[in-house]
């Protein structure tokens, strides 16, 4: 009998689900990474150690959703790049349209308590997020909104906003 500790980790199933609950309702997957060494991306795309990847099937070739890594070949700014990212290093995956997906905890060395990202997307809601032992709030807002509040409608087709992402502590 294979207990918690030896099982399998839950969350490369969990994205390959998201992935195809976005391609189902066409939807836009996109995946949010934490970056260090073990992470293969253009660097010079990476901002505050994260970057933010359209995994979509019109902007990859290859795409492979494995158990331990996610592998693809994508173009930045024209150029072929061929991206491979630890599963453990997803911050979190979602639907560029609205919002909706899952964060994932990130272990930190040497602490108990996980870190959870907050995701900036077009949609004002809220969700309980749960770590090793405490919750943590995953907040959706709209980047475009000037007071730092929510705004309650999602931005216009054909407007320029992108999500972006920002470290919870």
């Amino acid at each position: 009998m294979i207990d918690a500790q030896e099982s399998s980790s839950t969350r490369p199933y969990l994205i390959r689900a998201l992935y195809e609950w976005c391609t189902d309702n066409g939807f836009t997957p996109y995946v949010a990474v934490k970056v260090d060494d073990a992470v293969q991306v253009p660097k010079e795309y990476v901002k505050d150690g994260e970057i933010v990847l359209n995994i979509s099937f019109d902007a990859t070739s290859s795409l492979k959703l494995g158990n331990e890594f996610i592998e693809f070949n994508a173009r930045f700014a024209g150029t072929a790049r061929e991206i491979m990212v630890p599963v453990d290093r997803v911050i979190a995956i979602y639907a560029r349209e609205n919002g909706q997906g899952m964060a994932f905890p990130q272990r930190t060395v040497g602490a108990k308590t996980a870190d959870v990202s907050q995701v900036n997307t077009p949609r004002p809601e809220e969700e309980a997020v749960r770590g090793e032992s405490e919750v943590k709030l995953l907040r959706l807002t709209n980047p475009q909104s000037d007071s730092g509040a929510p705004s309650p409608e999602p931005p216009r087709p054909g407007s320029k906003a992108r999500p972006t992402l920002t470290r919870v502590k």
